[in-house]
């Protein structure tokens, strides 16, 4: 076996990876950009190397970075993970050229399965089936307008290169199609280097089922069942579970071969998915499901393979990449139980699921039987707006999907992420989700149930006074601190007065909203209210920063003491600022100083964590003020424009 290995990759994957390692007793070799000089990764590898500054662009997607770094490490094989250059083919050459083992698939297979449109012929050849739609290589988009009428609408436009939602979108009107088209290729182009696109038919009640396929050098090759990855945000996954609701063991057999078929037509070794579309609309059947593309490498979602098969994907990599033949045969492979994944993310649900960033302040995760967290960060990192902002991921195995569902459910409950929003709440809501439990789901089930999942915007009273009798006993402790006993009742800080109730107004920030809170005191003990609402009975809360941070069924509420010296925010009720709601790059301005707008036009758009997020207008006015300039890093709340509104706006 390799003696020693490094990760090309960072975060949860990373770590993931060593673990596997040093069970196995390999030396683990870590490379970290500058934002990730204290990175967990880091700390847990054997070695580490600094690779360049934060951007991937300039460190961990620099293949001669890598290389140098296993080469001055004494490396004998580089271990991809997942993302940045794990389907890279140029980065498999790179490494064979360099004597390093590549622990994944050879060169020419991820070439073959890298662009969908390639793929898809490939498949066609090989009696796989594929779905109906324009693979070729006209990229001409009066010609793609036309195709698309051709097959049908919806459809949906998607990179040729790449994965991940990127450079994808569903057209359903033949109108909507240039908008779509242009955003798609643009966003392919910055997440790819490659604008092209194919059109596909859209199945209207798709199911996203994925095989896991392993196969050695020595010609053999089997699956590792199915994964049902249909829930799902922007075309990213959010949670996925094995077996797939609905599957029977015929269609499993075949499905399974079909994506045996595919992998051996590759001519694939080591680990990889290949990924179908079926059509849920009565539920899975025989001759459903069509081929959408194959990953090769290892995917997010493995864990629930490993959780019903009992086996570590991980050691199968090493192991075939070494040489040796796949451990077990086709109908060695166990399927046990029923498991769960959910992704933890650092994004607001509240805010169309933006990216969140800033420090930990606390992160914590249950402990339960049946639970597996997989994470990359911990208590004071930083979520950065440099690289994907995945926290962790949860992984429930239960011996039924309900009881995977409530272990799933009960530990997002019981996970504590302070500092940054994570989506941690809109999880628990979906794992609990009747309609999903009831296997009344498809790939648009989020969308479609979107407002019951994220549930009412705006201020929890209950959780704002949680906060505010936090805030006074913290304040009083403080007080009590500095003074050593109260010499007069002038003295005391409990309210006194000489008549009538004893009441207290304490003005807080809460959310960027004036709030008071409202103490009285009967008795000697405080009583803290706002808006009539008493301390919610199931929140928890953490002082930090001057702030107080209140968590309550996964949702996030800061709060604060107003500054009454400070007066009147200046910018209140001026709806004309624009401001940017994520740290990101400014891909475009889509106005000019002085052009007239309207309500809820598009006026720039901006990059954060490779996902695009446009701006528009509140207000009906004049732009006054363009304070953004194209290709800009911005920070969140910073002054993208500003509209001077219309009369009567």
């Amino acid at each position: 076996m390799f003696k020693s290995v490094l990760i090309a990759n960072r975060g949860e994957i990373a770590c993931r990876i060593m673990r596997t390692a040093k069970r196995m007793g390999m030396r683990t070799i870590a490379v970290h950009s500058q934002a990730d000089a204290k990175a967990l990764h880091v700390k847990l590898a054997d070695e580490a190397h600094l690779i360049g500054p934060a951007p991937a662009a300039q460190s961990y997607l620099v293949i001669e970075k890598i290389i140098a770094a296993a080469k001055a490490s004494k490396a004998e094989c580089i271990h991809p993970g997942y993302g940045f250059l794990s389907e890279n083919t140029a980065f498999a050459k790179a490494c064979a050229d360099n004597g390093i083992v590549f622990v994944g698939p050879p060169p020419s297979a991820i070439e073959a399965m890298g662009l969908k449109d390639r793929a898809k012929a490939l498949m066609e050849k090989a009696g796989v089936p594929v779905v109906p739609g324009y693979h070729g290589d006209k990229q001409d988009p009066p010609f793609l307008k036309r195709k698309a009428y051709e097959i049908g609408y919806p459809v949906l436009i998607k990179a040729v290169a790449g994965g991940g939602g990127k450079g994808m979108r569903r057209v359903d009107k033949h109108a909507d199609f240039d908008d779509a088209l242009e955003g798609a290729m643009r966003e392919a182009q910055n997440a790819f280097g490659d604008a092209r696109v194919l059109i596909e038919k859209y199945i209207t009640a798709p199911r996203h089922i994925e095989m896991q396929v392993f196969a050695d050098s020595h010609g053999n090759a089997i699956h590792l069942n199915e994964r049902d990855c249909s829930l799902q945000r922007r075309h990213q996954k959010v949670i996925e579970e094995a077996p797939a609701p609905g599957m029977s063991d015929a269609l499993r057999a075949e499905m399974g071969q079909a994506a045996v078929a595919a992998a051996k037509a590759a001519g694939y070794v080591g680990a990889g998915t290949i990924e179908f579309i079926a059509d849920g609309a009565g539920g899975l059947k025989s001759g459903g499901f069509w081929f959408m593309e194959m990953n090769t490498r290892l995917q997010v979602e493995h864990p629930v393979t490993e959780a019903v098969t009992g086996l570590d994907l991980v050691e199968w990599q090493f192991r075939v990449a070494h040489g040796e033949k796949l451990p077990l045969k086709q109908d060695q492979v166990p399927l046990e139980g029923h498991a769960v994944e959910a992704r933890l993310y650092a994004e607001d649900p509240e805010k169309s699921f933006l990216p969140s960033t800033g420090r930990l302040i606390a992160l914590d995760f249950p402990k339960a039987d049946g639970l597996r967290v997989d994470t990359g960060v911990e208590s004071g990192d930083e979520v950065t707006p440099f690289y994907d902002p995945m926290i962790a991921k949860l992984i429930a195995k239960g011996e039924t999907r309900e009881a995977a569902l409530d272990i799933l459910a009960n530990a997002l409950d019981a996970t504590v992420v302070i500092g940054p929003r994570s989506n941690a709440g809109f999880l628990a809501a979906l794992a609990r989700s009747p309609d999903f439990r009831g296997g009344a789901f498809d790939t648009g089930f989020i969308d479609t149930h979107l407002s019951e999942l994220v549930g009412a915007h705006g201020l929890d009273h209950e959780a704002v006074a949680f906060g505010a009798e936090a805030l006074m006993a913290s304040e009083h402790d403080r007080v009590a601190e500095r003074r050593e006993s109260i010499d007069s009742p002038w003295d005391a800080d409990d309210g006194f007065q000489l008549s009538g109730t004893r009441r207290l107004i304490v003005p807080l920030i809460v959310e960027g909203q004036k709030v008071n809170a409202e103490v009285t005191y009967e008795g000697g003990a405080a009583k803290v209210t706002v808006n009539g609402a008493s301390p919610a009975a199931d929140a928890m809360a953490i002082i930090a920063d001057d702030a107080v941070y209140v968590l309550q069924r996964g949702r996030q509420t800061k709060l604060a003491l107003r500054d009454l010296s400070l007066g009147e925010d200046a910018n209140e009720g001026g709806g004309g600022l624009v401001r940017a709601p994520m740290h990101g790059k400014v891909l475009a301005v889509l106005v000019e100083q002085g052009a007239t707008v309207a309500r809820g036009q598009r006026l720039a758009i901006i990059e954060a964590m490779k996902m695009e997020h446009t701006l528009t207008a509140s207000v009906d006015g004049t732009v006054a003020e363009i304070a953004a300039s194209v290709g800009a890093q911005i920070a969140e709340g910073a002054k993208v424009m500003m509209i001077a509104p219309a009369d009567g706006a």
